[in-house]
C-alpha cells in the first residue's frame, strides 16, 4: 500500500506521507503503463492492450481517476522547441514554517515548472524554464527572491537534460 495522503488547507493539497488508497492490481498497473506511454489511447484500444472488456477498462480508469491515482492527461512538450530555451534548478532557503506561503507564491509565478519541499542544505528545489537568460534572471532575482519567507537562492543552469524511464507500472 502507498504511504502518501494529502491534506487540504486553504485550497492547497499537501502530501503528508500516508495513504488510504487501495493497492493496485496487475490490470491497474498495466492500464497505468499504457496510459503513461500513450495517453491518447481510446478506451477500446486500452481494453485490447490490457486484455479486459471495454466496460472493465472504463470502470477501472474511472476508479483510478476518482481515487486520485490518475490526476490528469497531458501532452509531453519539448520546452526548447516551445520557446523555453533556458532552464535552471533554483534552490531556496526559506524561513521555518513559511512553506505554505512560499508554495502559494511559487504556484503563481511564470516559468516555475515544478517545485518541492526537500531535506538537506536547502529547503525548496524549483525547476524554472524561461525563454532566455534575461527572463530567467528576472524570475529569480525579482520574483522568487521577493517572495515573503525566502531567505536566499542558489541557481544552477541546465546545459543538457534527458528523460529517464520513470516509474514502471507493469
Amino acid at each position: 500500500m502507498s504511504d502518501q495522503t494529502s491534506q487540504s488547507d486553504g485550497g492547497h493539497t499537501w502530501k503528508t506521507g500516508r495513504s488510504s488508497a487501495r493497492d493496485l492490481d496487475d490490470v491497474d498497473r498495466r492500464i497505468l503503463a499504457e496510459l503513461v506511454e500513450q495517453g491518447r489511447l481510446s478506451i477500446r484500444q486500452l481494453a485490447e492492450r490490457v486484455h479486459v472488456s471495454r466496460a472493465n477498462a472504463y470502470a477501472r480508469v474511472d476508479r483510478l481517476l476518482a481515487d486520485g491515482v490518475i490526476t490528469g492527461f497531458a501532452a509531453q512538450v519539448n520546452p526548447e522547441r516551445a520557446g523555453l530555451s533556458t532552464s535552471a534548478y533554483v534552490m531556496l532557503s526559506i524561513q521555518q514554517n513559511a512553506w505554505r506561503e512560499v508554495a502559494a507564491a511559487l504556484e503563481s509565478l511564470p516559468y516555475v515548472e515544478h517545485f518541492a519541499l526537500v531535506g538537506g542544505d536547502f529547503d525548496v528545489l524549483a525547476l524554472v524554464r524561461a525563454p532566455n537568460n534575461s527572463e530567467l534572471r528576472h524570475v529569480v532575482l525579482e520574483h522568487i527572491q521577493d517572495v515573503a519567507g525566502v531567505l536566499s537562492t542558489r541557481t544552477w543552469l541546465v546545459f543538457d537534460e534527458h528523460v529517464g524511464q520513470g516509474s514502471r507500472w507493469a
